[in-house]
């Protein structure tokens, strides 16, 4: 099954900010790609899936947001 990019950082207890500072972003850039603001590239998604713990197979990315 599944996850978003919200609902892992969220099963990782981490606050927007906390995943914004632990991967070198800001808590905008985070909120902007959980909301689909903003597509998220590769190297972003990565570093997000092993700080939240989970592979990127488990997060769902709608397809116009995937910027591979």
């Amino acid at each position: 099954m599944k996850i978003s990019l919200k609902a892992a950082r969220v099963n990782a207890g981490l606050t927007q900010t906390q995943a914004a500072a632990k991967a070198g972003k800001n808590k905008m850039t985070i909120s902007n790609w959980e909301n689909g603001k903003n597509p998220i590239d590769s190297f972003s998604l990565e570093k997000l899936c092993t700080i939240y713990g989970v592979t990127i197979d488990d997060i769902f990315l709608p397809s116009k947001l995937a910027n591979r």
